[in-house]
């Protein structure tokens, strides 16, 4: 087996790497930021690390594809009142809509399998 070329792999550690701020076509920014090695899809679409500052509530958004996300650090509320803590691992049915609140904080492993929409 040949080694993997340095042009074929990618490694930031999520504890170090620097994250994109995230920002919506219509350029909202809330402060919330994402770690994405995959840059052939748009920021936040695929795989990725997300990062949500103290006291943030996502806007409403629906889903276009399957959502699933693992709580790394802190703990997050659904708009419904469902806590979601460290270690839970969430899976989200396309066209589901929702929004998030997290008081303290918190890092997430997500994959998410197209653009949200946003329903405000």
């Amino acid at each position: 087996m040949k080694p993997v070329k340095p042009q074929d792999r990618r490694v930031a550690n999520i504890y170090e790497a620097e994250f994109q701020p995230f920002v919506f076509d219509d350029g909202v920014a809330m402060g919330d930021s994402v770690l994405q090695l995959n840059d052939a899809e748009p920021l936040g679409v695929g795989f990725h690390v997300y990062r949500m500052p103290p006291g943030m509530t996502t806007r409403p958004h629906r889903h276009n594809g399957h959502e699933q996300f693992l709580i790394l650090e802190g703990e997050l509320i659904e708009n419904d009142g469902t806590v979601f803590r460290k270690g839970d691992l969430v899976w989200l049915r396309d066209g589901t809509e929702h929004c998030s609140y997290t008081p303290n904080g918190c890092l997430l492993a997500v994959h998410i399998a197209a653009t949200e929409t946003t329903v405000e």
